[in-house]
Parts: structure tokens; sequence; C-alpha cells
């Protein structure tokens, strides 16, 4: 059987909970459904940090942030490390990178392990963006999420038919500050979208670490992400929703010119006869708060942070419309991308192949216990740097540093609180709980080699 091509798209900060197939209650997105509905959507898939660098590097390398070296916003990916991009051309695939790259430029920082590279210096512009073509830097005129997808159809049309390819596809929308394309600039426009069951939350009964946060709708959008200054008498709850209204509106027109060019992308393979063995995946670098707990941005442990989506069709081996809901990270893609190219893992890789995964068969020894940590501590949005586990109901939080503190503890209960509104971590009931969590975190830590700041 011929190696299978590999078309990976990755939006950035497109949280779940916008997606058609995921439920939504505020948007449709049925071409990205497409990939849900003809092959297998994962309700479990975590990033090990969230935020979009770390998220990134993780993808790569496979490895979690510690090891390779982006912790932050402010560390740059050493391209001299091992990658899936780098193993596969070895292994004769053609590969491209086209789009947001994040990860540093020039001084070995570029992309590497790739055929061709086209990507957004930075985090990019929406309207007339700058791309870095191969160490070449030139504006072009147009939308963003479009420039992007024209240039993968390019890439794809002018590649060696007698080879499999491996496309990364990696879309700057629906980041901060959510500014739409004409097309869909008046989408929403005369609906309310539903707020969150969380929106009024008020951060009692949680660790001092939520009330800290500086990414609440109505205190912390600027006028620069709302692109006009709030009706003049509004105040409290009122301008609240006023706020909330702006911000998911844009943030939905940005997502819907991606669902548009996933379209524009699985045409293409349909048009080409390619569908059939290529590997499409969706997925984001992490999730989002859309007012959930009033609050945008990411970098929390919360669910709709923590959350990724991911969507994977591959007709040969995947059954339309199956579900999987094992634990899956982002450290798991470059090892299942190995694995479909048929290329050994290197044993510094820390995540392991779907595959199985995708044809309904869950190891016995697959993981049932996950860690995360995020390291920017009040270093972007106030929020602590913490530590943690989570497991089918449980998840357990550490906030680690003394200052300004306090160091504290987390323990939410999902079956009985989904929306983490409840700290049960000092309550009599769950003492065994907490203890055996615990000791899971340690012994993940010290698996992993990340011991630092212990507990």
């Amino acid at each position: 059987m011929a190696k299978p091509n590999i078309l990976y798209i990755m939006s950035d900060d497109h949280a779940s909970h916008a997606i058609g197939c995921y439920g939504s209650r505020i948007n449709q997105t049925p071409n990205i459904d497409r990939i849900g509905q003809e092959g297998m959507r994962f309700d479990n898939c975590f990033c090990t940090n969230s935020i979009c660098a770390p998220s990134r590097a993780s993808i790569l390398a496979g490895t979690y942030s510690h090891i390779n070296g982006v912790e932050t916003l402010h560390d740059k990916f050493d391209g001299r490390q091992t990658t899936f991009p780098q193993l596969l051309q070895q292994a004769g695939y053609q590969t491209a990178i086209i789009g947001k790259w994040h990860l540093g430029h020039g001084g070995g920082h570029d992309p590497t392990g790739f055929d061709y590279w086209n990507v957004l210096p930075g985090q990019g512009l929406y309207h007339n963006p700058e791309f870095i073509e191969m160490g070449q830097a030139r504006v072009y005129e147009g939308y963003v999420t479009d420039l992007i997808t024209d240039y993968c159809l390019d890439w794809l049309k002018a590649r060696d038919a007698n080879r499999p390819f491996c496309l990364l596809c990696h879309h700057k929308a629906p980041h901060r500050r959510w500014e739409p394309d004409d097309k869909h600039a008046d989408m929403y426009e005369d609906v309310d979208i539903p707020e969150p069951p969380t929106f009024d939350d008020d951060y009692s009964n949680r660790a001092a670490a939520a009330a800290a946060a500086t990414m609440r709708v109505d205190r912390d959008l600027d006028e620069k992400d709302l692109k006009q200054k709030p009706p003049e008498g509004l105040s409290g709850q009122e301008l609240k929703k006023w706020k909330y209204q702006r911000y998911i509106k844009d943030y939905l027109r940005c997502v819907a010119s991606v669902d548009d060019n996933v379209g524009r992308m699985l045409d293409y393979l349909d048009e080409e006869g390619l569908a059939d063995n290529t590997v499409v995946i969706y997925t984001s670098d992490q999730g989002f708060f859309l007012g959930d707990h009033n609050w945008y941005d990411k970098r929390f442990m919360y669910e709709e942070s923590l959350r990724m989506p991911l969507l994977v069709r591959y007709p040969q081996e995947v059954s339309s419309g199956s579900v999987n809901d094992d634990i899956v990270l982002n450290v798991d893609f470059a090892p299942t991308f190995l694995a479909y190219a048929g290329i050994q893992v290197p044993n510094e890789v820390q995540g392991y192949s779907i595959r199985p995964l995708l044809q309904e068969q869950t190891p016995a020894d697959w993981r049932t216990v996950m860690y995360y940590r995020y390291f920017m501590h009040c270093d972007g949005h106030n929020v602590y740097a913490h530590y943690g586990v989570r497991t089918r109901r449980y998840k357990l939080i550490y906030y680690y540093e003394e200052e300004p503190g306090p160091q504290e503890w987390e323990l939410f209960d999902l079956d009985e609180d989904p929306c983490e509104l409840i700290n049960v971590y000092d309550e009599s009931a769950y003492t065994d709980i907490v203890e055996e969590l615990k000791a899971e975190l340690a012994a993940l830590r010290k698996q992993l080699g990340d011991e630092t700041n212990p507990c």
C-alpha cells in the first residue's frame, strides 16, 4: 500500500465548543464538521501547555515544553532537535508549512525539515500580511486565511504527484484581535449569541488565581478588540453583555472564514482523487475561553482552555462518524504521523501514536491520566504558573509560585461539577482522591523528567 499523504490543518485558539460537530451552541462549521463526520472525533484531546508557541513546539517534536525548550511565548524553537517533518522528509515525503509558525526566525529558528516554507512573522496580520517565504519577506494583498489556503493549494498543485506529501496548513485565525474579512463582516449582525453558563462566574470557591487573572470580558477587553467605543450610557451587566456580543461575533466571523477555506482544501482532495489516501487532521493549538467564566484567552488548566479539537479522516482505516473518548495529547501527533509513514518513533518522543485509537483498538496500557504545566507566571493576563493532572473524572491543579501567591491546590470533580466552579480539595470526602492524584502527579513528573518547582 502506498504511504498516505498527510494534510494537517491547524487553526489558532479555535475552541472545540465553537465547532458544530462538538455540539456548539453558538455557530456551525459545516466543512470542518465533514472531517469528523467522515472520520473520527476525539472528545478528550488536551494540550500540555495552553499557549501558542509551546503547543506548536510540542506538536513538532512530540515532547513536553521542558524537553523541547519552548516553555513560554518568549522561547524560540531550536531547529536542531528532531521533528516529525524532518523524519518524513528523510523518508521521501514532500514537506511544507504555510501560515503561522510563531517559533522564531533566523539564527537556527526558521522551519527545518520542510522542502518549502512560507510563514507569518510572529503572530502575523489579518489584512495585507507579510509572509517570509524561504527566508525572503514580502507583503501580500488580501485576507490572511484566504492567502494561506491559496499558497497551500499552489504548493499541492506544483508537487511531485509520484511522492507522498505532508502539508502543514496553519491558520492565524481566530487569534486575537479577531479581524473578520469583508465576506463575513456582517455575519450574526441581527442575532444575539448565547452567553455561556458560567458567564457570571464570581470566582468564589476557587484558588486566588482565578480572580487574579486579567482577561475578563467586561473589564479587560479594550477598544482595539471591540473596534469601537461602547455606546454611551451602558454600564454594569448591560455593558458586559454588549462587549461579549462584540467579541464573540468577530471571533465567530473569523472561524467562518477558516471553515470556508477548510472546504476549499477538502474539495481539492476530492477533485484530484486524493481523499482516499490522505490523512486529514483538523485541530487547534489549544482551547479558548469564549466568555466562559467571563474570560477570553487561554493559559489555565480549566477545561475550555485545556481541551483541543481533534478530527481525523482517513477513509482506508477510520470509520465514518466514529468517536473516541480516550485521553489524547498534542505530543501524540508527531508519533502518529510517523506511524502512518512507517517510520520508527525516536526514543526521545514522549507521546504515543493514536493510530490504534483511529482503528478503534485502544491499547490496554493507554494513558488514563495526563500532565499539564503552564510556566508563564503572571506574564500575560496575570495567570499564575501551575501544573496538574487530569483523569476522566478528576482534575488536580497546583499553583506553585509563592508570590503574588499564595501556593494553592484545586481539585475538581468533573462528573459532579463539569463547569469547574467548586474546589473540593479540602473536603473530607475527597481525601483519598487527593492522595491518589498527588501520587499520580509525582510519578508523571518523574517519568517525564519535569521535577522543578516541587509541590
